[in-house]
């Protein structure tokens, strides 16, 4: 896997706190980000998206990016030219330290790319753009673990450069829900219709759940330790949207408070989620133009002009009681147990629509972002 990495929140809750030696600038620049690129979606159907995997690839092509079209990549991602390579090697050896997390990018290519480009990323594989994509394909499928079968986009024949940048996740709870609790249990879609779907019961310590303003905040964590992955699942207010919720899983402390309670029954249904997103047409809302159009400055990466033609992301999450699992690839084309006792417990049924976000092992930077606004389909659970 070229240029693969295998990369928690503490334990002192509510919300979220850095990881020791974590510059806080990489998870920060992923937020902004994700709470931009969240606005683009409607909130009227399910989706899982990975805000850590856009801004992967678009800082690689960034790092190639002068001129203009640097300037409204740097605006968007916090970096472009030169640091967005130091910023994207740096943030893809930091996520290293999220215990099964992979993260791998690898470009080919039709056209020369230059040698100073090569050496400001070597993390990144390079090899040559045939007429088929058989080869990317086999590469997604080994760096997502079989979890995404192939590039989520068709290589025209016009492409000179495909990037893509893959996160792939697997792991198990470090507490998993006991399966005979699994029930079927209402939960109620978008719509306002009631349905009855698997859903799995456990009980949290309270540090492991709070409140960030209106939301409710659940943690699960992944094994590893201090280097496991948290998995946050967000109720809102009642009809409130993906980009009002999800961001509230890496709200700062301050803005959190813990629950009134010596227990937190959690209620949530097992689901299985799959997108493709076609993030082209949002570009210019995220405030990427310039780098479209025949305009575009991306002479850092190759002596040929260069522009952005595609930007499709496909990922995908399942949880269920053994654990999580989660990928997304990202493609960027160019054109040219004691006695038991009475407790006062909260019961948090997520039986509505609710955000669900994987962070990495800082709990502040977010690897995959989900809203699940429709009744769950049941599905095996990872790992089985």
């Amino acid at each position: 896997m070229d240029g693969s990495a295998r990369t928690d929140a503490t334990r002192a809750v509510p919300g979220p706190s850095g990881g020791p030696g974590r510059r806080p600038g990489h998870a920060e620049a992923v937020q902004a980000v994700g709470e931009r690129w969240l606005r683009q979606f409607d909130g009227r159907g399910d989706f899982v998206c990975s805000p850590a995997g856009l801004w992967l690839a678009l800082g690689a092509v960034a790092a190639g990016a002068r001129g203009g079209t640097a300037g409204e990549l740097r605006a968007l991602l916090g970096a472009a030219g030169e640091d967005a390579a130091a910023a994207v090697t740096s943030a893809a050896r930091e996520l290293a330290g999220t215990d099964a997390l992979a993260v791998a990018t690898r470009v080919w290519s039709r056209v020369p790319v230059n040698r100073a480009y090569r050496e400001a990323l070597p993390g990144i594989g390079f090899g040559r753009l045939g007429d088929g994509r058989d080869d990317i394909d086999a590469w997604v499928r080994e760096a997502t673990g079989g979890l995404i079968g192939e590039l989520p986009v068709p290589v025209p024949s016009d492409t000179l450069l495909a990037l893509v940048s893959v996160l792939a996740l697997k792991g198990r709870w470090e507490t998993p829900f006991p399966g005979h609790l699994t029930v079927p249990a209402p939960f109620t879609d978008a719509s306002g219709t009631v349905h009855r779907v698997p859903t799995m019961h456990r009980r949290l310590a309270p540090g492991d759940a709070w409140t960030a303003g209106p939301a409710q905040v659940a943690q699960l964590r992944c094994q590893g330790g201090a280097a496991g992955a948290s998995v946050r699942l967000v109720l809102g207010s009642p009809g409130a949207g993906p980009e009002e919720v999800l961001p509230a899983a890496w709200a700062p402390r301050e803005a959190c408070a813990p629950v009134d309670a010596e227990a937190v029954d959690l209620a949530v249904p097992r689901l299985a989620l799959r997108t493709t997103t076609d993030v082209t047409p949002r570009l210019p809302a995220l405030g990427v133009r310039q780098a479209t159009t025949a305009v575009a400055d991306f002479s850092g990466l190759s002596p040929e002009p260069l522009a952005i033609s595609m930007v499709v992301q496909e990922a995908v999450l399942r949880i269920a009681e053994l654990g999580v699992e989660a990928a997304a690839a990202t493609a960027v084309l160019t054109r040219a147990g004691g006695a038991p006792r009475p407790v006062r417990s909260l019961r948090l049924a997520y039986d509505r629509p609710f955000g669900i976000v994987v962070l990495d092992a800082s709990g502040r930077l977010p690897l995959f972002a989900a809203w699940q606004s429709t009744a769950p389909a049941g599905d095996p659970a990872p790992g089985e």
